[in-house]
This record gives C-alpha cells, sequence and structure tokens, in this order.
C-alpha cells in the first residue's frame, strides 16, 4: 500500500508515520505538510529516509495532486489545531481545516482512493455535564477551531454520501506525549515549570479533559484505516477524566516542583466544561487504550527532559 499521510510532520502525524512504518513493513509513506510553526522536519528526522516527503499546502490542489499521486489511502492530520490561536486568527482555521479538507477529498475523488480517513477531535460535540457522546450525537462546537473542524468532518461525510468515497472519520480525545509542540497544555507547563515560571491555568482549573496517549491513537487509526466501515464515524477516547488543576498538580509533582507555580488567570472565552466520548464502536473492532495515564506522562516529561534540541528556542 501506498498511503499519503498529511500533517506527517506534526505532533499526531509524525508519531503516526513512527507507528505505520513499524507496524506496516512494505508500506510506502508519502507526507505532505507545510511546515509551519508546529508542523517541524525535525520531527521526522530518524525517519527520513524511510518516506518520500513533500513540502505543501493542502489548500493548494497542485501540491496535493503530485502528493497523492498513485497513492491507495490518505489520512487527513494536517490542520490548525490550538483553540486559543483559533479565537485571535480564525480565518487562518477555516482555510486549513476546511477548505483543506475539501481539496484533499476533492483529489481523492478524482485519485479513486480505497480509504480516506479525516483525523477529527472530541470538541466537534461540545460540553457535556453527565455520560458521554455517542457518534450519532448531534454537533455543537464552541470554538472557531472546534467548527472548523466539524465542518470539515460533515464536508467528508457529504463526499461519501454524494460521490461514495470511501471516508472514514475518527474523534479522539486530548491527545499527549512526544512531539507535541509547547502550546499544548501538558507540554507548556511541563517546560514552563523545568524553568521555574507560573503555570497559568484558566479560571478555577475544573474543565474536564480525557487523556489519551497518542501511541495509542496511533494504533486506532490505523485499525480504523484497515477495518473501519467508509462512512462511519469512531470516537477514541483514553478512559483517563482529569480536571486541568489535577493534570497540572501531577506534572509539578513528577518534577518535584511547587504547587506555587500555579497561577489562576481569567477563563477562555468559550471554555468547554468537560468533554467525554463513548467508545464502544471503535472497542468492538478490538480497540483498546494500552498505556496508563500516569506512566505514559512520565514517559512523555521524560521525552522532553532528554530531547531539549527539539524544543529550546520554541519557548
Amino acid at each position: 500500500m501506498r498511503l499519503l499521510v498529511t500533517g506527517g510532520a506534526g505532533f499526531i502525524g509524525s508519531n503516526f508515520v513512527r507507528h505505520i512504518l513499524k507496524a506496516r513493513p512494505g508500506c510506502e509513506v508519502v507526507v505532505l505538510d507545510a511546515l509551519t510553526y508546529c508542523g517541524r522536519r525535525e520531527s521526522l528526522e530518524d525517519c527520513l529516509g524511510d518516506i518520500t516527503f513533500y513540502k505543501g499546502d493542502i489548500c493548494e490542489p497542485a501540491a496535493v495532486h503530485k502528493a497523492m499521486e498513485g497513492c491507495d489511502a490518505a489520512v487527513n492530520f494536517a490542520a490548525e489545531t490550538h483553540v486559543d490561536r483559533s479565537i485571535s486568527e480564525p480565518s487562518a482555521f477555516i482555510r486549513s481545516n476546511v477548505l483543506g479538507a475539501q481539496v484533499l477529498l476533492e483529489e481523492a475523488r478524482s485519485a479513486n482512493l480505497a480509504r480516506f480517513v479525516q483525523i477529527s477531535t472530541d470538541e466537534v460535540y461540545g460540553s457535556i455535564l453527565q455520560g458521554s457522546f455517542r457518534e450519532s450525537d448531534c454537533l455543537s462546537p464552541s470554538s472557531p477551531y472546534s467548527a472548523s473542524k466539524a465542518g470539515a468532518d460533515l464536508l467528508a461525510r457529504s463526499y461519501f454520501i454524494t460521490f461514495g468515497l470511501p471516508v472514514v472519520i475518527t474523534r479522539s480525545s486530548n491527545n499527549f506525549g512526544p512531539f507535541q509542540y509547547p502550546e499544548k497544555l501538558i507540554p507548556f507547563f511541563v517546560l514552563r515549570a523545568l524553568k521555574d515560571e507560573s503555570l497559568p491555568v484558566y479560571g478555577s482549573g475544573g474543565n474536564v479533559r480525557d487523556w489519551l496517549y497518542v501511541e495509542d491513537n496511533c494504533r486506532a487509526i490505523d485499525l480504523v484505516l484497515d477495518q473501519g466501515r467508509p462512512g462511519e464515524i469512531y470516537n477514541i477516547g483514553g478512559g483517563c477524566e482529569l480536571s486541568n488543576l489535577e493534570i497540572t498538580s501531577r506534572i509539578l509533582s513528577l518534577l518535584n516542583k511547587p504547587e506555587s507555580l500555579i497561577r489562576h488567570v481569567a477563563d477562555r472565552p468559550g471554555h468547554d466544561r468537560r468533554y467525554s466520548v463513548d467508545c464502544s464502536k471503535i472497542r468492538k473492532l478490538g480497540w483498546r487504550p494500552e498505556h496508563q495515564f500516569d506512566e505514559a506522562l512520565q514517559e512523555t516529561i521524560q521525552w522532553y527532559l532528554d530531547n531539549k534540541s527539539w524544543w529550546q528556542g520554541l519557548l
């Protein structure tokens, strides 16, 4: 199989490339990435000799056509993903996440791909105070980021319904692990704590997220790529719901730093209170998260300690 991975130099994308190279010997991997601030060639440094890499923007049809030529399937990780940035610059999110998805889908239709996997997020459902969202629940995004991802999901499904393109969508909870750009909570707080700088926690810190180790998400996406039913959506969650304040305290404890570094700041506009997804559908395919949260968090922190050359200069 020849597989196109868009956004393959980003956090989840680069981890997925490594997973595929290990799990599917003989698979030809093509990466298309614009190498924006959080898509970094350094994240693929150890496997550049094993892949075909194209620098290009998914919003540019010519770049997409070149990268997708000869491919059997595609997995689209390419996206703007940081909620705070979407509040200050929503147009960039609409361009990349919606227009970019449409360009990819149109080329996938022309190329007659056997499978197109659209990577999405649990944030498209909005907040839920009790229970968990199922794939059939209505979408109620709160931020320009989640709205743009919801738009891409709907567009992807429309290409299945209207054109018969074999699209599958995954919606995962909060990922963490190696190679995550330090604007996201865990690496941001780890690196600030290492420098004894304050950790800004939004509001009371009571907002709850379900945490998923990136390697577990990569296994789930690979399973959906292989066994997911066209036109279907699959939730992927780690089953570890923690408040932002709890996460912050665990990071400080593992780094032997005082909780006096915690600084509560004004809450983010439209900040969803709790995310939770029901993963029974993908569990029926045989997937389970394999990594226990505390051990995976320790491994993640150790990765940042051991790979200072990757992140120094980013903050």
